[in-house]
């Protein structure tokens, strides 16, 4: 048991913490709110899905994934054109500041729309997901398992809580809404990278 939640717990760990779009969002609206409540809606939507896809790998949807390539295609094939958007749709937006609140800071269900949005159609966060999470699994049964998906589950709310909070206490350093236009930039250049890497390994393969 104590070896599958410490599996569960290093294997999450490694998957959520290169830097990438749901990272740098959570960590933006933590930016970018006055309160950090506000940004919760962004913190558990994201959880909620990293959940969703853990419970999913779990239950054996992995198996399904890696047996049939049109699949990964599918994936593949809507994920480059999605990243490519987003990235644009990040990149103009320009943030303001008006009365010490981000004027471009997302409401509640903006913020819903977009953690989901890059949570579950970034083909390259549900393979990793779905296949690395997935086949992992393979190695337990019972509870064993149920601890595993459990310590997966649990570094993914700790992460995303922490993130928020980071660009909260980050943003007691900039005033002015500079960081969210760097932040916005970084995020849109990851988009068309794993856009790039994601169209080079449908053609490859």
């Amino acid at each position: 048991m104590i070896h599958a939640l410490f599996h569960g717990f290093i294997l999450a760990l490694g998957l959520i913490l290169p830097l990438g779009v749901q990272n740098l969002f959570v960590f933006g609206q933590g930016a970018a709110h006055t309160r950090l409540s506000r940004a919760l809606p962004a913190v558990i939507a994201a959880s909620l899905c990293d959940t969703l896809l853990i419970s999913l790998a779990i239950m054996g949807v992995s198996v399904v994934v890696l047996e049939y390539a049109w699949i990964r295609t599918v994936l593949l094939g809507l994920g480059i054109p999605f990243l490519l958007y987003m990235g644009y749709v990040t990149l103009t937006s320009k943030p303001t500041v008006h009365n010490g609140e981000d004027t471009r800071s997302l409401s509640t269900r903006k913020q819903i729309a977009f953690a989901v949005s890059v949570s579950l159609l970034n083909p390259h966060a549900i393979l990793d997901t779905v296949g690395v999470v997935g086949t992992s699994s393979l190695n337990y049964t019972g509870w064993e398992k149920l601890a595993f998906g459990a310590a997966c589950v649990i570094v993914s709310w700790v992460w995303f809580a922490g993130l928020a909070a980071a660009g909260r206490a980050a943003r007691k350093l900039d005033s002015t809404g500079r960081l969210r236009s760097w932040l916005n930039l970084l995020s849109a250049v990851i988009m068309w990278v794993t856009a790039a890497y994601l169209a080079y390994s449908l053609f490859r393969g």
